[in-house]
This record gives structure tokens, C-alpha cells and sequence, in this order.
């Protein structure tokens, strides 16, 4: 079952819609979920499966989080982007549980008032997701083998 955290003030000031799922993710849903009147600019970016890591090839992927912790540290990352750029809302979705080939693993929608601070800001969030979110991947590689691979700090 999701997770999801939303805060969206009356006035269309920013918002931050965040879940953590085991269900396929929405893409369309996910960008209209962070669509204003007041931006020019939506980013949306897709981490999807690939099938070739280097010289191993993947046969699939499977997700941990500790939710919780997950999801308050997803907010904090959003509320520093928030302070460099002016982003009006967010949409992370993260995926855990098995994912085969091509299936998107997460999604992050941005909407700003321009293109540049879109780019930047999902460009921070996902450096920035993959380095301090306790979120797991174990790669399920065609020989068999398997590694996982966590947040660094």
C-alpha cells in the first residue's frame, strides 16, 4: 500500500506529494500531480530499469526502504531544493518490490517558473536521493549473481 505524504496550501504555494509503492508508477499522473499556472516549466524524470551495467547485463531489480526514514528524508531533500530554486511543487514516487526490465523504478516531477531551475533542482533530487534515502537495490544479474548496492552515507 502507499505511502504518501501531501502538503498543498489553499493559496498554490508549493506542494510536495511523496509514496513509496509497490504498484507500477503513474508517470502521467506524477507530472499532472505538479502542473501550475504559475510555472513554465515541468520536469519530469524517469529511472528506469537498464538492462546493461557496466559489463554484467541485469535480469532485474529489486527495492528495500525503510519507509519511514525513506519518506522523512525524501521531505528534507525537497524543502533544500525548495530554498536553492524556485520550485512550486514536488511529486516523488518511489518504487519497492521486484521490477523487471524497462519498468520505472522512480519518478520525480518539478514544476518551476523556468526550464533552468527545473533541470537543476531533479538533477540535485536525485543525486541526492541515491546517496542519503534508505532505499536498497539488489541487482539480479543473467549469471546468476547478485549485489547490493546502498545509500553511501
Amino acid at each position: 500500500m502507499p505511502s504518501n505524504t501531501n502538503s498543498s496550501p489553499e493559496n498554490g504555494a508549493n506542494a510536495i506529494q511523496l509514496s513509496i509503492t509497490e504498484q507500477p508508477i503513474d508517470y502521467n499522473a506524477l507530472t499532472e500531480s505538479v502542473r501550475s499556472n504559475l510555472c513554465g516549466a515541468v520536469v519530469l524524470f524517469l529511472g528506469t530499469v537498464r538492462e546493461v551495467t557496466g559489463d554484467k547485463k541485469t535480469s532485474s531489480l529489486e527495492y528495500e526502504a525503510y519507509e519511514e526514514m525513506a519518506l522523512i528524508e525524501l521531505r528534507r531533500l525537497i524543502e533544500t531544493a525548495m530554498q536553492k530554486w524556485p520550485v512550486k511543487k514536488v511529486s516523488i514516487t518511489h518504487r519497492v518490490g521486484y521490477l523487471d526490465l524497462g519498468e520505472i523504478a522512480i519518478g520525480i516531477a518539478i514544476s518551476t517558473p523556468h526550464r533552468k531551475e527545473g533541470f537543476e533542482a531533479a538533477q540535485y533530487l536525485m543525486s541526492q536521493i541515491k546517496e542519503t534515502v534508505p532505499i536498497w537495490k539488489k541487482e539480479n544479474w543473467t549469471d546468476g549473481s547478485t549485489d547490493w548496492v546502498h545509500p553511501e552515507k
